[in-house]
């Protein structure tokens, strides 16, 4: 198991220090949200980058189908660069009640599915040096290589971590094209959800070192019982637990001082650091 932390939100500043604050205190990941309009999740990512240099960074998550996929792969490449192959992305369809303003975007199921398919396999295409990409939402084409040549992300494969729900097919479809994916339930879920979608998952090929990632909240105040929520997932098979803090509001000064109280306390179930 590894463990990550997703920051709830705040002033820029404030979330890079958490940041550096995650990595002195044992974490192995650091993810920011994405919303249409607020504190830019890349610029963010990229301050984190120079800040830090073990922790990896990324969303959690990017609303694919609401944005460019040439500019999120552009963003995510030049992070990767930033961070010496530190990057992660996580896509999804969107949160639509506290995501998206009324801005015109498509906003239906189905068509969010088919772009977020089509976002994903532009995206690739482009990591992979690609210089042209025409399909049924996007059309690329750019006449120059340095461009593409320039960004080259300095991991092989940068991680696409996927929101898919258990148990629709085509959604989990989705998933094994990516390098993780982040559950969502019909039903109750739980650890058992997780034990059979990744059943399923792995009886359809799952490859090795597929991230399967569990959320939620622990204390700081006790460690043990920190271990004793996380562990139920580990026995499922999860493979990452982030830590979460999704009440709203999320800049408050009291819940920026209790997501740096958790932080510091370090992961659950963790090594203890140096420092602590």
């Amino acid at each position: 198991m590894r463990y990550g932390v997703i920051l709830p939100g705040g002033p820029a500043g404030e979330q890079v220090a958490q940041a550096v604050l995650a990595e002195q205190a044992g974490w192995d990941a650091v993810f920011v949200w994405e919303a249409a309009y607020g504190v830019d999740a890349w610029s963010l990512l990229a301050a984190m980058a120079m800040a830090t240099s073990r922790v990896r960074l990324g969303t959690m998550l990017t609303p694919l189908p609401w944005r460019r996929p040439w500019t999120v792969a552009s963003q995510v490449a030049t992070l990767d660069q930033l961070s010496a192959g530190r990057s992660i992305l996580t896509v999804g369809l969107g949160a639509i009640e506290t995501d998206l303003p009324d801005t015109g975007e498509v906003v239906d199921r189905r068509g969010r599915a088919l772009r977020l398919d089509e976002g994903i396999d532009l995206i690739r295409a482009l990591w992979s040096g690609s210089t042209s990409f025409h399909g049924d939402f996007y059309d690329f084409s750019c006449a120059r290589s340095d461009l593409s040549e320039a960004v080259r992300p300095v991991q092989a494969r940068i991680p696409i971590w996927v929101v898919a729900r258990w148990p629709r097919p085509r959604s989990l479809r989705r998933a094994l094209r990516c390098d993780g994916v982040v559950p969502e339930f019909d039903g109750e879920g739980g650890p058992d959800g997780v034990r059979e979608m990744r059943a399923w998952l792995a009886q359809q090929g799952m490859p090795a070192g597929y991230a399967v990632i569990a959320e939620g909240e622990t204390p700081s105040s006790d460690r043990a019982a920190a271990a004793g929520i996380v562990a139920p997932w580990v026995d499922a098979g999860a493979t990452w637990w982030l830590e979460s803090r999704w009440e709203m509001p999320h800049h408050t000064a009291e819940r920026m001082t209790e997501i740096r109280t958790r932080i510091a306390a370090g992961p659950p179930g963790g090594a203890m650091t140096a420092n602590h």
